[in-house]
């Protein structure tokens, strides 16, 4: 933004219009942390949570038309609602998120409200074998860092052990960087 180099780590800007992540420096993340500031650009937070009353009824994570057991959510605030992401072999597949099918799965986790627009994604995972699905708040960087690091190892239809490896690594990272919600 500025043409000052950009030290390593470093944070991350959303341009509201494009949804493109933008890497900045130090001052000029700074400019875009205020949340109520009308602007084009959004600083992505680092605040890691987790939810470990998270609950999702039997059949509503089929409702929300995900077609695997791991998917990302948040409010684009651009367009007014909420939108999902979840893993494959070419990246990020946007799943065209029935609102009502959502609602439900909100209102019986109220603390998911925390969730900031555009910069925090809710990053659910639901077993493969059974068990229950976990819910962390995260910055929608770590989300794509993610997408990512499948993308480079996915092989075959479902990712593949070198996928799970790598998802689980991710997982371990992210329980260790959460707080619990309040």
């Amino acid at each position: 933004m500025c043409a000052r180099p950009i030290a390593e780590p470093h944070q991350h800007v959303v341009d509201l219009d494009s949804r493109a992540l933008m890497c900045a420096c130090r001052p000029c993340y700074l400019l875009f942390t205020q949340r109520e500031a009308e602007l084009r650009y959004r600083a992505v937070p680092d605040r890691y949570l987790s939810f470990p009353d998270f609950t999702l009824a039997p059949g509503q994570w089929d409702s929300l038309q995900i077609p695997v057991g791991l998917a990302f959510l948040f409010h684009n605030s651009r367009q007014g609602r909420n939108v999902a992401f979840y893993p494959g072999p070419a990246g990020a597949a946007e799943s065209e998120l029935p609102l009502d099918a959502w609602q439900p799965v909100l209102d019986a986790n109220p603390p998911l409200h925390q969730l900031a627009p555009d910069v925090e994604a809710l990053l659910i995972r639901v077993p493969e074998r059974g068990g229950d699905a976990t819910c962390h708040l995260v910055p929608i960087d770590a989300c794509y860092e993610l997408i990512g690091r499948l993308r480079r190892v996915w092989r075959g239809f479902d990712g593949g052990s070198d996928a799970r490896r790598e998802l689980d690594s991710f997982f371990t990272t992210v329980r260790s960087r959460s707080r619990e919600a309040s």
